[in-house]
Formats: structure tokens, sequence, C-alpha cells
């Protein structure tokens, strides 16, 4: 599940799917109306601020509104009728490290909108997200391979095979 803190309008037209897709999921299992999925990281943020149902409900609000201007159609009446008042926050190294993994799926999935956006420095986030200083988030599970230039030292105690694979295979 990736619920991408940095503005829909970034991402490729499979990315955006994915995004409604995996917002919904995320709405449904902060209803309580899944089993599965329930203590995943990207949903701490939601969690923590105390209104999760409102917040997500808001997130996909975006997310389908970004589809409408791109002549999609989502399903409006997926998104629950709670309602949030007020922003969550991003670290400024969230988004950035958001920004060079987005980066790498549009070079692979969609090289012309990879492209397109080679001249923005300073992605703009969701429009549901302040941002502020600070480095990688908390709950994010970034790859050995993305640590690099993403602001923060690997988690003591993740460095394990994984970690040891990419060093590997990167000297090889």
């Amino acid at each position: 599940m990736r619920l991408w803190s940095l503005h829909p309008r970034y991402l490729d037209a499979k990315g955006l799917v994915a995004l409604w897709r995996e917002a919904l999921l995320a709405q449904a299992v902060l209803r309580g109306r899944t089993l599965g999925y329930k203590n995943h990281p990207q949903l701490a943020r939601f969690k923590d601020s105390g209104k999760a149902a409102g917040f997500v409900a808001e997130y996909l609000r975006t997310v389908r509104s970004e589809a409408a201007a791109r002549g999609y159609a989502f399903d409006g009446s997926r998104i629950a009728s709670a309602r949030a008042a007020g922003r969550l926050t991003v670290t400024r190294g969230q988004l950035d490290y958001e920004w060079r993994h987005l980066r790498r799926k549009l070079a692979a999935r969609d090289p012309e909108r990879e492209a397109a956006q080679a001249g923005v420095k300073r992605p703009r986030p969701h429009p549901l997200f302040r941002v502020v200083a600070g480095g990688v988030a908390g709950w994010e599970r970034p790859q050995a391979a993305n640590f690099h230039g993403a602001g923060r030292a690997p988690r003591s105690g993740s460095g394990g095979r994984a970690e040891k694979r990419a060093v590997t295979a990167n000297s090889e």
C-alpha cells in the first residue's frame, strides 16, 4: 500500500488508479470494515490524527478530483461521508523520498511523464498535507537501495540480509 504524500497530479494513469484503489482499502481498514492491513505503516499518520476516517475521506476526494480533471470517472459514492477539518503534516524528507521513489517508477513505467517532470525541484504535497522540516517518516519502510540520499540513516535492525544483498548486488 502506498498512500502518496505527493500531489496526485504527478502520478501516471496506472499510479493514479492504484492510489484510488489503495486509498479505498485504507478507508475500509480505518473504518473497521476489513481484517487485513490494520497495522500497515502507511496508515499511522491517519490513525495518529484522531480523525482517521475523515482525513482518509478528504484524501480520497482529492484523488477523485485529479482523476476527474483527467477525464476518469472514479465512483465518488465509494468515499465515506466523514469529514475532517485541517491538515496533516508531512516532512520535507518524506516528500523528497517519495519524489525520488515516484521518479524511479515513472522512469520505468512512463518515461515521457518522468521527463516532463524533470524540472520540478520541490514537488507539491497532496493538499491534505502541510510540509514541515524533518527527515523520512518513521512509518516509512525504505528499501536498502533507496537509502542513499533519503535524508535518514537505515533503522537499526533493518540492515539485515536485504541490505547485504543490495550491497552485494551493486558490487558485482
